[in-house]
C-alpha cells in the first residue's frame, strides 16, 4: 500500500534535517509522499524545507489547529494510508514506518501507532512505560468494558490509518480542537466497529521536560476537550488516571530516582486541578 505522511511544524529547525532523514530511510514501504504543515514560525525551519527541497505548506497562525490543519492536509492525500506524525519524534530504526502499517496492510486493523518511549528519567519515562508497554495488543469494541477510557488511547506522534476509512467516519468532523484529537478519532474507530493496534516493535522516541507552568496548560486543555466531548467521561477517565499515577509512584520508588520523587507530587496534583478547572471553567465550543 501506498503512504502520504502528514506532519505539522512550528519552530523546527532544531528537528527537521534528522526527522526528514529518517523518513526516507525506511525501508520495504512505499512512500507517496511527505507532506509537512509549518505554521508560521521565527526560525529558520522553512529555509532548511527549501534546502531539503521537502514538500511543504504555509499554515497561519490564527489557522492553524491540531484536528483541522491535520484533517485539511488528509483530503489532499491520495496514498492508501495516511501516517501521522511529530516533528519533535526521534526515529529509531529503519523498519519503524513498515512494522507500524504492515497490520493495516494485512487487514488485522485500519489503524495503528508505535511505542513511545522517553530518554531523561523525568516522570514522563514512567507515564511513557505505562501506556507504551512492550507488547502489542489490539483496541476494539469488544474490549471497552475492560480498558475503560484506554480503548481510546492513540497517539497522532506516530500513527497511520487507513484513508479511505478516515475521510469516511469524516476525519475530525471539521471541529478546531485544542488537543486529544487522537482520541476522538479513535473513539469513532473502535465504536464504529473497527480495531486499532498498537504496534510495540514500531518504536520512537518522544521526549519532553514540561514546567508545572506548561504542564497545567495540556492538562486544562485536555479538561476542556473532556468537557467539550462529555460522552468520554462514562470510561471510568478517573480510574485510568488513577493508576498511572500509582504506577509511576512504584516505579520511582524501585529506581530510588530521588529527582522524580521529588516531583510526583506537584507534577500529579498540577494535572489533576488543571483537567478539573478545564473542564469546569473552559469554553464550551
Amino acid at each position: 500500500m501506498t503512504i502520504d505522511i502528514i506532519c505539522p511544524l512550528y519552530n523546527a529547525e532544531k528537528y527537521i534535517k534528522e526527522l526528514d532523514a529518517n523518513l526516507r530511510k525506511q525501508k520495504d514501504v512505499q512512500i507517496n509522499n511527505i507532506n509537512y504543515l509549518l505554521t508560521e514560525s521565527k526560525d529558520n525551519t522553512e529555509n532548511i524545507l527549501k534546502e531539503l527541497n521537502c514538500k511543504y505548506e504555509i499554515i497561519k497562525k490564527q489557522e492553524f489547529s491540531h484536528s483541522l490543519t491535520r484533517e485539511n492536509a488528509a483530503k489532499k492525500c491520495t496514498a492508501d494510508i495516511l501516517v501521522f506524525i511529530t516533528q519533535d519524534i526521534h526515529i529509531l530504526n529503519d523498519d519503524w514506518l513498515h512494522n507500524l502499517v504492515s497490520c493495516i496492510e494485512n487487514n488485522e486493523c485500519v489503524a495503528s501507532y508505535s511505542r513511545q518511549i522517553c530518554s531523561n528519567k523525568t516522570i514522563e519515562k514512567y507515564t511513557r512505560e505505562k501506556n507504551y508497554p512492550d507488547t502489542s495488543h489490539v483496541q476494539s469494541k469488544e474490549n471497552m468494558d475492560e480498558k475503560g477510557l484506554n480503548t481510546f488511547f492513540f497517539s497522532d506522534a506516530s500513527s497511520a490509518v487507513k484513508r479511505e476509512i478516515f475521510i469516511k467516519l469524516n476525519c475530525y468532523d471539521g471541529k478546531k480542537l485544542a488537543t486529544n484529537e487522537d482520541m476522538y478519532f479513535a473513539y469513532k474507530l473502535v465504536t464504529n466497529g473497527y480495531k486499532i493496534k498498537y504496534c510495540a516493535d514500531s518504536v520512537v522516541e518522544h521526549s519532553h521536560k514540561f514546567t508545572l507552568k506548561q504542564l497545567y496548560k495540556r492538562y486544562y486543555d485536555t479538561g476542556i476537550f473532556l468537557k467539550q466531548e462529555s460522552y468520554l467521561n462514562e470510561y471510568k477517565v478517573n480510574h485510568s488516571g488513577f493508576r498511572l499515577a500509582l504506577y509511576v509512584f512504584k516505579r520511582i520508588i524501585q529506581e530510588k530516582n530521588i529527582k522524580a520523587l521529588f516531583r510526583f507530587f506537584p507534577d500529579m496534583s498540577t494535572r489533576f486541578i488543571a483537567k478539573k478547572m478545564g473542564e469546569h471553567f473552559g469554553n464550551k465550543k
